[in-house]
């Protein structure tokens, strides 16, 4: 075992402090990976304070890690050392089952070991996330980052980039496709980003006027104020797909009406409370309801490339490691635009 330091919450109200960790020795599959940046999830702060449940402390959060390549064990051979490397939401998965046949990793039906406050597939080491100096990941799970890109920018993408990405990919946005994007936060402001990207005509749906600015430079070629009664009847039947990244309570039935004929409305945000869906917003336009998590690795890494070939990064505000505390009360207050990013050399 390696020691290694790092930032951990120790119970749901203790602030994250100075902790330090064990890392396992490099296996034969493993690489290890100085980390240089990680990105702060607002998960990160659920998790933190035990708002969803079942957190495990010591809690050392952090899911969108990168850096560079310091060790690779025996028999690696897609990474070597130098290399530009990324840890994303997962470290391993059962890889048997059918979900991570089919390279869906994140629903693996035993449970896929997440980054931090989960553990690893032998259901009795605790992991550890990237609010630390290394880590140690098999070669399956570890993520090539392009040099091409701001090292620090990229972090976000392990998590923000992907969870956009996967369903627009899966839905096949394309040329010409009417995306509408909910919220412009973490998750939205990157929806912005990939679709655009992707070819669509992309309107941004806020409850906020003074976003539209921000939301056009990221991409955006329209703006919808929500505030206003009236943008539901002007946008009516307007879009293909309906990215919803908001986790504020809000009237799904409205937005399903802004869904054409066989549209289709993802959830990423997480309302604290169950939100009725009135079945006629469905059935009059055969309309789709569905949810989205993360991705897989490989379609993560699908993500990265894209990302690389067209120049997006993530809008961070990058910080040292000390004033990750005042990070969370920052983003309590959505305080942020539009993700902390964490300097690991600080710590």
């Amino acid at each position: 075992m390696a020691t290694a330091k790092a930032y951990a919450a120790t119970s749901p109200t203790a602030a994250l402090a100075p902790f330090q960790i064990e890392r396992r020795e490099v296996g034969p599959h493993d690489v290890q990976i100085e980390i240089a940046y990680c990105g702060i999830c607002h998960s990160d702060l659920h998790q933190v304070r035990d708002e969803w449940g079942g957190s495990k402390y010591p809690m050392v959060p952090g899911h969108e890690i990168v850096g560079r390549v310091t060790a690779v064990g025996a028999h690696v051979d897609g990474f070597k050392v130098g290399d530009l490397a990324g840890v994303g939401c997962m470290v391993d998965s059962c890889r048997t089952c059918p979900s991570c046949q089919r390279k869906l990793e994140q629903f693996c039906e035993k449970g896929a070991a997440f980054t931090y406050n989960s553990t690893e597939m032998d259901r009795k080491t605790l992991t550890y996330g990237g609010y630390s100096s290394s880590v140690v990941v098999d070669e399956a799970f570890t993520l090539k980052v392009s040099p091409k890109l701001d090292l620090a920018a990229v972090a976000p993408l392990l998590c923000a980039g992907i969870t956009t990405y996967s369903p627009l990919r899966h839905w096949k946005t394309k040329k010409g496709d009417k995306v509408g994007v909910v919220g412009l936060g973490g998750l939205g402001h990157m929806a912005v980003k990939i679709a655009a990207a992707m070819g669509a005509e992309v309107t941004m749906l806020s409850t906020s006027k003074s976003k539209e600015a921000d939301a056009r430079k990221l991409g955006a070629q329209h703006f919808g104020l929500t505030a206003d009664d009236a943008t539901f009847k002007r946008l009516a039947g307007q879009f293909d797909l309906i990215i919803d990244t908001i986790s504020a309570p809000h009237d799904y039935n409205k937005y399903l009406g802004l869904l054409r004929v066989e549209g289709a409305m993802v959830l990423l945000g997480v309302p604290p409370e169950p939100t009725p869906v009135a079945a006629h917003a469905l059935i009059g336009g055969r309309k789709t309801l569905s949810g989205s998590l993360i991705g897989g690795i490989q379609e993560t890494q699908e993500m990265l490339d894209f990302c690389a070939e067209h120049g997006i990064v993530s809008e961070i505000e990058l910080i040292p490691v000390q004033q990750v505390n005042e990070a969370y009360e920052r983003m309590l207050k959505n305080d942020v635009r539009y993700r902390f990013v964490l300097d690991m050399k600080t710590l």
